[in-house]
């Protein structure tokens, strides 16, 4: 879905997927490549202060967390398209794996708050330990969670993969095309 931000239409390009992947990594350099606003993972900052483990609330404020800042962003952002690491179907995801039930919140926005394109990255990265992940034997299994749950919401997206520079250039490739860039 575009966005009308002060009379400005604004597409929203997600990184997604599972556990160390490097959605983060690639959004960023993404974002300077394009030279375009960039959204990060609210999640990772509000679970790094975490001192219990995280409750369904937890996930709501996480949920809120990521569209304000989405929003804020959206609003400042001076180019035709932003890019962001990550979106809030991510609580989704966790929120059932975990939990095993979804805030209505977010169950509600799924089909209101969309994104133009969807960039799922693929599993072919090595693990990277980091004290915020946790499934790092169910790659594949919340690899197909994330195609399941883009082909529900009937998304455009591909699949990226590669190392290093290639996974880069694949990304770039794909998003020239989605826009249409020569």
């Amino acid at each position: 879905m575009n966005y009308h931000i002060l009379n400005k239409l604004i597409k929203k390009i997600a990184i997604v997927g599972p556990e160390s992947t490097g959605k983060s990594t690639l959004s960023l350099l993404l974002a300077k490549h394009y030279n375009v606003s960039w959204v990060p993972e609210y999640a990772r900052y509000y679970c790094a202060n975490l001192t219990a483990p995280y409750t369904l609330q937890d996930e709501v404020n996480m949920y809120y967390g990521q569209i304000s800042l989405e929003d804020a962003v959206l609003t400042i952002a001076k180019d035709d398209f932003v890019i962001c690491d990550t979106t809030f179907i991510t609580v989704k995801i966790w929120s059932d794996e975990v939990l095993g039930v979804t805030p209505e919140v977010v169950l509600g926005a799924l089909q209101q708050r969309t994104y133009d394109l969807y960039l799922l990255m693929d599993i072919d990265l090595p693990w990277q330990d980091d004290p915020l992940r946790d499934f790092p034997n169910q790659r594949e299994y919340f690899m197909e969670v994330w195609h399941k749950e883009l082909k529900a919401l009937n998304a455009t997206y591909k699949v990226v993969g590669g190392v290093a520079d290639e996974r880069v250039k694949n990304a770039i490739d794909v998003i020239d095309a989605f826009l249409k860039i020569p």
